[in-house]
């Protein structure tokens, strides 16, 4: 994944769990949207903008778009890493990631997110990302 441009970038680590995989032990893939959701949290935070702070502010962040390809096949017990990065902020937050094979650093997934700003009062969808984005990200970039 082309990580040029990347603002800000975070990574956790995940032991798959038993219940994650199918009869065959290999993670079902609508699983790997929550191995998206965990990095997610850990790069928002990273700007002090973690979904609590979020709704605080006074904006819903729903995702509008998401895309993953598998590469290969995560399974019962392996332990992986998900990198996130966050890609563009301005009018609204679109994070890519890459999950990894943590012994072999092999490449399983890539994938990418999109999410917009939604006025928690009005309900109205935000065509220019709230200025609390930038506040929060100038205080880390700079």
């Amino acid at each position: 994944m082309n990580n040029k441009n990347t603002l800000l970038s975070a990574a956790v680590d995940i032991e798959i769990p038993f219940h994650d995989c199918d009869p065959m032990q290999i993670v079902w893939h609508g699983n790997y949207a929550r191995y998206l959701e965990v990095a997610r949290c850990e790069l928002l935070r990273k700007f002090d903008y973690d979904y609590l702070q979020m709704r605080d502010s006074g904006y819903d962040w729903p995702i509008v778009d998401m895309r993953i390809k598998y590469v290969g096949s995560a399974s019962f017990t392996q332990r992986i890493r998900v990198e996130a990065y966050l890609k563009e902020y301005e009018t609204r937050l679109k994070i890519d990631y890459v999950i990894f094979d943590s012994a072999s650093n092999k490449r399983l997934t890539k994938a990418y997110t999109v999410q917009v700003a939604v006025d928690r009062a009005t309900q109205e969808m935000q065509f220019v990302s709230p200025r609390i984005i930038s506040d929060k990200l100038a205080q880390v970039l700079s």
